[in-house]
């Protein structure tokens, strides 16, 4: 009991401390969470430099919205939060919006069930980084932050037919992404194997 009460004393004497803006705690805040974080604004950027960008936008909204964190909450939970709405606004600020009717989607059969154990963490965000940023903010609402549709709608202030075309278009371009690397892939082996003549 008092090592549970330790604790909360700990992490209120912490956000009391970047509430007051002591470089300390929020260098430690930052050091601690950069990882993750950066994850997060990689799968919604399109290049390091952006995500490197939304990152610290993202810990300078924390900073100033500190004292509204409610302790006993989970901190790691409130910050991806906010570096969550941090990449939805930037899209919102730099993506013009095409209304693209879900008419025009094709359903998707999954070739290759098991594509994405065979590839790396690397690959995987290079192929969503090639996706457009209305069909990449979608993927990523839907499939990694697990936003519905209608949430999604109105995040990106599109419409849910909007939202489900790009998850469907988005997963077509990733799809193509992959079998364009898998043939790649099969023409080096296949070239590497072959006797010179």
């Amino acid at each position: 009991m008092d090592f549970a009460l330790n604790l909360e004393r700990a992490e209120q004497d912490f956000i009391t401390a970047l509430t007051r803006q002591e470089r300390w705690a929020q260098q430690q805040l930052y050091e601690q969470h950069y990882g993750r974080m950066m994850g997060v604004c990689m799968r919604y950027a399109g290049s390091r430099d952006e995500a490197l960008d939304l990152l610290h936008e993202g810990f300078i909204k924390v900073f100033q919205n500190i004292a509204k964190y409610k302790p006993g909450t989970s901190l790691p939970a409130w910050i991806r939060t906010i570096v969550v709405n941090t990449c939805i606004d930037y899209y919102r600020k730099t993506v013009r919006r095409r209304t693209e009717d879900l008419t025009e989607a094709r359903y998707v059969a999954h070739d290759v069930p098991d594509v994405l154990s065979n590839l790396t963490e690397r690959e995987i965000l290079d192929a969503v980084q090639e996706l457009s940023p209305a069909y990449r903010a979608v993927f990523n609402l839907y499939v990694v932050e697990g936003y519905s549709h209608k949430e999604i709608a109105d995040a990106l202030d599109i419409t849910e037919s909007t939202s489900r075309s790009n998850l469907v278009k988005a997963r077509i371009k990733l799809q193509e992404f992959f079998a364009n690397r898998r043939m790649e892939f099969e023409i080096r082996t296949d070239g590497a194997n072959s006797p010179l003549d």
